[in-house]
């Protein structure tokens, strides 16, 4: 039995937890700074059309959804740190590319392969978090990965604004890329897989978190291999709601800066620190939301009112097309939280229902499918503000989305 005073220990927490969010900040910064980037005159100066626009700004998420089982199943299969590493230096690389092609198709294709070497990432440190806290912890553990989401996209917004009237879109690219790199060799000197390699912990401490994490499996089912546990029903019920999920989470980060700018905001560090208050308020939220489902015996309560408040409030800015901006942004900032702050808690579930061999892969088809959904909201809501000139038919689609996720999300689990 593990010692409880050694499952309990900070060292953890302090050693482990502010990498996680540092690395996953990078990807979230490299993947979203586009939005600067169409708002601040990329369309103009390559000659690009809306739905070019679109399809260049979408198509991170197809490299996305197509790298995604692969690179996990690597991860899986050798080190999580190995193909993080690899990952880092790679998207570091293409997205300052972003900044420096001037050929659309040369663009076309940076922007799949960013998406395809960032992949494996997020599957690999759930695998991290799964394998160095209990089910008690790990709720909160993932929140430090993805609390460096809407953190990282507060303060990006607005020094993305600065950059690109300062500098341009280009430089922006290069400036916000190339640290990404940097940091994959501070990466490599600063992790282990395990608790067991870390010998910064004392030695009842790691066998404290190895055992407990051992115990935690005991109750699970146990499923054959990778295949089994991707064609039980939980898990692709759980990646279509993800695909749903997704076409509202990236529609919305995607394209609120060019949402404001629509609106009629055009300065765009004003659409930088407008773009920023939902995540201000995302950023706040997610650490008590990721408390409550730790203590919670089943998470998908929290996860599914998160969804639910966040979709009644894009249906809200539909019913209020036509209306001033400043009645809707409030909606808008409300609309964004949900989707965010849920994260945490939602892929804490696979973990707590299926063996840790097969939780890490089963993770990355669901968010595959998650980053196609991303593809498509993100296309279809660039392509249609492009068009219309009004976000109306986007917002019903996000609530829409949300709706659906909701509706399979609180069925009866059936592994």
């Amino acid at each position: 039995m593990a010692d409880a005073s050694g499952i309990r220990s900070k060292a953890r927490w302090l050693r482990i937890t502010p990498i996680l969010f540092v690395t996953f900040s990078f990807a979230y910064l490299d993947r979203v700074n586009f939005s600067f980037a169409a708002a601040g005159g990329i369309a103009h100066d390559l000659a690009l059309s809306p739905s070019m626009v679109s399809l260049v700004g979408a198509l991170f998420f197809f490299g996305y959804f197509t790298a995604q089982v692969p690179g996990a199943l690597l991860a899986e299969r050798y080190s999580p740190k190995v193909v993080i590493f690899a990952c880092l230096v790679a998207w570091g690389g293409f997205s300052a590319l972003t900044g420096v092609v001037s050929n659309v198709w040369l663009l076309l294709i940076v922007r799949f392969l960013l998406g395809a070497v960032e992949a494996a990432v997020f599957p690999a440190l759930l695998m991290f978090v799964n394998c160095w806290f209990a089910r008690s912890e790990r709720s909160l553990a993932n929140a430090f990965i993805i609390l460096s989401t809407p953190v990282t996209v507060l303060w990006m917004s607005i020094v993305s604004g600065y950059l690109v009237k300062a500098f341009g879109w280009r430089l922006m690219f290069v400036a916000e890329g190339l640290p990404a790199s940097v940091w994959g060799v501070a990466w490599w000197f600063l992790v282990q897989d395990r608790p067991a390699q870390a010998h910064w912990l004392a030695p009842a401490e790691r066998d404290a978190i190895e055992g407990q994490i051992a115990a935690d499996q005991k109750d699970l089912k146990v499923a054959k291999d990778f295949r089994a546990a991707i064609a039980s029903p939980f898990v692709l019920r759980f990646a279509t709601l993800y695909f749903f999920w997704g076409v509202s989470l990236f529609g919305f980060i995607l394209w609120l800066p060019t949402i404001i700018k629509e609106s009629g905001a055009k300065d765009i560090v004003t659409i930088g620190w407008l773009s920023s208050a939902p995540y201000l308020a995302t950023t706040l939220v997610m650490p008590v939301v990721s408390i409550l489902s730790d203590r919670a015996k089943d998470r998908r309560p929290i996860v599914g009112l998160l969804l639910a408040l966040s979709a009644a409030a894009f249906l809200g800015l539909y019913a209020l097309r036509g209306g001033s901006f400043w009645q809707s942004y409030p909606l808008l900032c409300l609309a964004g939280i949900g989707p965010i702050a849920a994260l945490a808690p939602f892929f804490a579930i696979p973990a707590d229902v299926l063996p840790k061999a097969v939780a890490g892969g089963a993770s990355a088809l669901i968010n595959s499918l998650g980053a196609l959904g991303g593809f498509a909201g993100s296309y279809l809501v660039g392509w249609s503000n492009g068009l219309t000139h009004d976000p109306a038919s986007s917002f019903l689609m996000m609530g829409v989305s949300l709706i659906l996720a909701v509706v399979l999300l609180m069925r009866p689990l059936r592994l």
